[in-house]
């Protein structure tokens, strides 16, 4: 059992000749708890396709969970601040999402704001969300165009 370098407090544990896992590098926890624990070195080889597929669906879910929290948060407001029953809630939450569109008129004033944030929230929502699922694909190419450089 050896300690794994970069490891706060050097309290993370590898087994001698065991597969560091798919959050490592090269047998270190590089970037404990940040972003830049997730991806390789630039002087590390490029993952194999198996790994680069669990990393590919990790940010999927990641992506997937970040689009259902920002749903159930317009299918509350619109159902709360909006009056509407949860199906027409659903709907409209669902079409702002979508990028097409409220469907029934809000005529609250609490409802009004509430639409116009969750439009623009839902706008940002999108390019960040798109921006998740291209992060392992832009990487990858990255991190290979380097290797081709070296």
């Amino acid at each position: 059992m050896r300690t794994a370098p970069g490891s706060p407090g050097g309290t993370a544990r590898l087994e001698s000749g065991s597969d560091p896992g798919p959050w490592t590098t090269r047998g270190r926890l590089a970037g404990v708890g940040t972003i830049a624990g997730m991806f390789e070195h630039r002087t590390d080889p490029l993952l194999p396709p198996q790994r680069f597929l669990w990393r590919v669906l990790g940010f999927l879910a990641l992506s997937a969970t970040t689009i259902f929290i920002a749903l159930g948060i317009g299918v509350l407001g619109y159902h709360f601040l909006g009056d509407l029953p949860w199906i027409d809630a659903l709907v409209n939450a669902s079409m702002i999402l979508g990028g097409m569109g409220p469907v029934d008129p809000i005529t609250s004033r609490a409802g009004k704001l509430f639409v116009s944030a969750y439009a623009l929230f839902s706008g940002l929502l999108f390019i960040g969300a798109a921006s998740l699922v291209l992060t392992p694909f832009v990487h990858r190419i990255m991190h290979k165009l380097h290797i081709d450089e070296d």
